[in-house]
């Protein structure tokens, strides 16, 4: 479920992208640089960061059963469908919208490296739809965007992307918070359904309203503390908008992650999202 305010995308993160890991179906030509792990002011080192491939692989089958209500997250790479949020399609495996400019910034990647593409031909009617719901000029494009899904490099686009505009900022960001990989998991959802910018509900905001109650590991505060802070005003901030009236992928998922004190997010894990259960052996 896309639920990025429309503004948002439109700001920048003010964080350098690291790259791929190896949990990717696809790599870069070079890997990344991986952070130094974080240590909660609780005195628990963090084992691995969210960016350890192992690590890595969770967070996104975390996030495809909220999104996509499936763990197979590389069999999104293919999935489009204007779920009628206010935001115009929404497609791939981080739920790209038209309407929030991630969407388009991928097509021009894609068709920066391989202009003969069958989304290219869309890019005017893209740039045309961001920043609003509609749909015009888009006739046939849910078609195009299943057919360019089928390639190798839309795919290692769409990985590219998530990483740079969602993941590695979550996890530069709560290891410079020393919050461990469940933490970092926590703001990388956040970053994945709110985008980052000024808005009230964005990320950035989020984080700045929790610090005002608790105060992160990094500053001397409780690592659990600070997170049950963060998702207090996570839900608030859904709860901002309509589509959000569920809130199950923070209540019966990464609270019950918090509660169990699994802040190194240690399979096996049990969740439920909007009623559904999973399970990670």
């Amino acid at each position: 479920m896309r639920t990025r305010p429309v503004s948002a995308a439109f700001a920048a993160l003010a964080l350098l992208a690291t790259g791929l890991t190896a949990a990717d179906a696809l790599k870069p030509s070079s890997p990344p640089t991986s952070p130094t792990s974080a240590t909660s002011a609780n005195g628990a080192a963090a084992l691995a960061g969210l960016d350890d491939p192992a690590k890595k692989d969770i967070a996104m089958q975390l996030v495809s059963s909220a999104e996509n209500s499936s763990l197979d997250w590389r069999a999104q790479y293919k999935y489009i469908e204007d779920i009628h949020d206010g935001r115009g399609y929404t497609g791939g495996i981080i739920g790209f919208t038209s309407g929030t400019g991630d969407m388009l910034e991928l097509v021009e990647l894609y068709t920066n490296r391989k202009p003969n593409n069958p989304l290219a031909s869309y890019l005017p009617a893209l740039r045309a739809v961001n920043g609003s719901d509609s749909l015009e000029g888009l006739d046939g494009y849910p078609q195009a965007w299943e057919e360019a899904a089928q390639d190798q490099a839309f795919q290692q686009a769409q990985n590219e992307e998530r990483d740079r505009v969602y993941f590695n900022p979550a996890v530069q960001q709560g290891n410079s918070d020393g919050v461990g990989t469940l933490g970092q998991f926590i703001y990388y959802d956040a970053l994945v359904v709110h985008g980052d910018g000024s808005d009230p509900t964005a990320f950035s905001s989020i984080r700045n309203r929790a610090k005002a109650r608790a105060a992160t590991p990094a500053d001397g505060g409780d690592e659990t503390t600070y997170l049950h802070a963060f998702l207090d005003e996570r839900v608030w901030a859904m709860k901002q908008e309509p589509a959000h009236e569920d809130t199950s992928r923070i209540d019966t998922a990464q609270r019950v992650f918090l509660n169990n004190g699994n802040l190194n997010l240690n399979t096996p894990l049990d969740w439920h999202v909007y009623g559904q259960p999973f399970h990670i052996s």
